[in-house]
């Protein structure tokens, strides 16, 4: 298994395992967006590649200088994704993958890494948690549709 940061030859394949763990959006919308994202150039992107050069597991993350809820610090790295495949997962991946992350936000010269999962995925709490991962806050959100009566 190894990780390495994400090259413009596999735009495609992050876009695919992006489309696999965020499926409301069709697989041409994730491969235009990854596309804009790899342009833009403020996304790091690593891809994990099993024995067979297959594209198994990926990790995005971000620069936030907005508060971010139980951070102290600015800038601050944003695991903003994380997904590796029901067949290859329980074999340290994610981990890597996160290595990965933290020694990109480092030499970002960040102190502090961020993350955020549904408060109903509790699959996704127990993968941070086991990566060192402390939950720090618990939040619901709220809108009022502003062409609603008072």
């Amino acid at each position: 298994m190894r990780v390495a940061p994400l090259q413009f030859a596999d735009v495609n394949e992050w876009a695919a395992l992006r489309h696999a763990l965020w499926p409301y959006m069709t697989l041409a919308q994730h491969q235009a967006e990854a596309q804009q994202m790899w342009a833009a150039g403020k996304t790091a992107v690593f891809l994990a590649r099993n024995a067979q050069n297959d594209a198994v597991g990926f990790a995005e993350a971000a620069l936030r200088h907005d508060y971010v809820n139980g951070c102290d610090t600015s800038p601050v790295a944003f695991l903003e994704g994380i997904y590796v495949r029901p067949e290859a997962r329980r074999q340290g991946i994610a981990r890597m993958l996160v290595a990965e992350v933290l020694r990109w936000a480092r030499a970002q010269g960040c102190r502090e890494l961020a993350s955020d999962a549904d408060v109903a995925n509790v699959i996704s709490h127990a993968m941070h948690r086991a990566l060192g991962f402390e939950e720090t806050e618990r939040v619901v959100y709220f809108r009022k549709r502003l062409n609603e009566d008072a």
